[in-house]
């Protein structure tokens, strides 16, 4: 009886402690009724409600399982670079400041009309790259303006500065041309620069036709950043198409022709005919051609009949 009992309100979720206390205090013989309200008496619950009332601990997540993005975001890591459907930003920092100081200085304002450019659009890999030594302040034979605005960027994670050091009082500085081709090949993205980087074309054939397809160009109109609506020409991709992953082909509109049903040229014509828009497009010779086989089939199956038994 004891065991039977014991079973029973095991299975109801209580523990096997606060059931042997009951038992003790009414007896083995006691009802299931009796023992129930004295449980609930010395407020023992069952384990699936007390599951419920209590706060479930953070779990530890196998590596490359579903949560693998919240890992990420607290690691900080850009999760735009697989999801998002806009390409990658890298910006060629020297040459956007000094096209926007017209040559003669160091303009920082002129990256930052450019980043908000591709923020307003909804790219979130942005980044730019400008050498080390942009950090030292202006002179008079290379002068820096709003140089307070690459501070901000940096802090942002959006400005990346290329290394340079000193050595005996003359500068090395890193090639940071080397470092923007890279970053934008390796991540299948947009560089924004009026350089044509021909030394670096030379060096790798992949980078030649990269660098051919993915520059994008610039001008600067009125403290506006103005990127073409052609990057690669009159018969290119939009600017839309040409910074997005997935480009959208616009709808072929078709010219009726000129001739309409008294048109000769058949399935050379190269305008479009709505008579046509059901039938295969042949030119006259075929046309005609198909009209004379036509009855001399119909012949040839009448003989066949007349000659078989």
């Amino acid at each position: 009886v004891h065991q039977s009992k014991l079973d029973f309100f095991c299975k109801l979720g209580y523990g096997k402690q606060d059931i042997c206390k009951v038992l003790e205090n009414l007896g083995q013989e006691a009802l299931e009724d009796d023992v129930l309200k004295e449980l609930i008496r010395m407020g023992s619950k069952p384990q699936a409600l007390e599951s419920q009332a209590q706060p479930s601990p953070l779990k530890l997540v196998a590596r490359g399982s579903c949560s693998a993005s919240l890992g990420s975001k607290w690691l900080g890591e850009d999760e735009s670079d697989s999801s998002d459907h806009l390409r990658p930003i890298v910006i060629d920092g020297s040459n956007v400041a000094m096209s926007h100081g017209n040559k003669e200085v160091f303009s920082c304002w002129g990256i930052q009309l450019a980043v908000d450019w591709f923020r307003e659009r909804g790219h979130t890999y942005i980044k730019v790259f400008v050498p080390l030594w942009r950090k030292e302040p202006s002179r008079q034979d290379s002068p820096i303006a709003d140089q307070h605005i690459l501070e901000e960027l940096e802090k942002q994670s959006i400005l990346v500065y290329t290394p340079s050091r000193k050595v005996k009082g003359k500068r090395v500085v890193c090639y940071d041309d080397r470092y923007i081709v890279k970053v934008a090949y390796e991540k299948d993205g947009v560089i924004v620069s009026n350089d044509h980087y021909r030394d670096l074309q030379n060096e790798n054939p992949e980078w030649k036709w990269f660098i051919e397809q993915r520059l994008l160009m610039y001008s600067f109109v009125s403290n506006r950043f103005m990127p073409p609506d052609d990057p690669l020409g009159r018969h290119g991709p939009t600017l839309n198409n040409f910074l997005s992953k997935q480009p959208v082909l616009p709808e072929p509109k078709w010219q009726p022709c000129p001739y309409g049903k008294k048109c000769t040229y058949g399935n050379k014509c190269k305008f479009y005919h709505p008579e046509r828009s059901h039938q295969a497009q042949l030119s006259v010779a075929d046309e005609l051609r198909a009209k004379i086989k036509a009855p001399l089939s119909l012949g040839k199956e009448e003989e066949q009949r007349h000659h078989s038994p």
